[in-house]
């Protein structure tokens, strides 16, 4: 957690470096468990005091906007971490409205490892996390490769499933104005931009998601 904590002062300078002379329409700061461990609105004032003009997100709360668009509220939620870090998924998830039917971790400690999980585990593992009662599986970390396994685990499953890369995405291009429907990908990507603004707006009127 103090590690984590760590990288909320470095914040705006990285923004800073990122095509600072063409320019960028979105920006988002792509860590999961930072975003949660510095807050939104925390990681939003540092983007914004670096990149004034763009408009802004999180990977979180990308993942949020798309559990929203995709009418979970109950959700199992698979994760490397480490239960104390669990501890805070389970805080956010749940102050922005979901309810946590179960949440579990591989409890790997170096980002290095998570890199190295195989996708073909990450499937299983996801399956052994789901419940019957939940509405959609989050597999969060974006260091894990579960883009690779998403349309699989949606077929196993019969539910959609949101993993941290693909909502990251998803959420750029929207916010970006950019509607294009893909597949291969999980249900998330096949919905276009008027759902994407129907998930901000409701996510807007929330007091976890106010930034200055």
């Amino acid at each position: 957690m103090d590690t984590l904590a760590t990288m909320a002062p470095d914040i705006a300078q990285a923004a800073s470096l990122i095509r600072p002379e063409t320019g960028v329409d979105v920006l988002c700061y792509t860590c999961n468990s930072g975003t949660m461990v510095i807050g939104e609105a925390g990681v939003i004032r540092s983007l914004r005091a670096a990149r004034q003009q763009v408009k802004l997100t999180t990977v979180m709360t990308g993942v949020v906007r798309a559990l929203r668009t995709l009418g979970a509220r109950r959700i199992a939620v698979a994760t490397p971490y480490l239960d104390e870090v669990n501890t805070i998924v389970r805080d956010f998830l749940e102050d922005h409205g979901f309810h946590v039917v179960e949440i579990q971790g591989m409890n790997i400690r170096n980002n290095s490892e998570i890199d190295a999980v195989d996708p073909h585990f990450i499937r299983a593992y996801a399956r052994s996390v789901d419940r019957p009662e939940a509405e959609a599986v989050f597999i969060c970390c974006g260091a894990l490769r579960a883009l690779d396994v998403v349309a699989d685990l949606e077929g196993d499953l019969g539910k959609p499933v949101v993993v941290s890369n693909q909502a990251m995405m998803w959420d750029c291009l929207r916010v970006a104005g950019v509607g294009d429907q893909i597949s291969g990908f999980g249900r998330l990507f096949e919905l276009g931009v008027t759902e994407h603004h129907h998930a901000v707006g409701a996510l807007a009127q929330s007091s976890a998601a106010t930034w200055p």
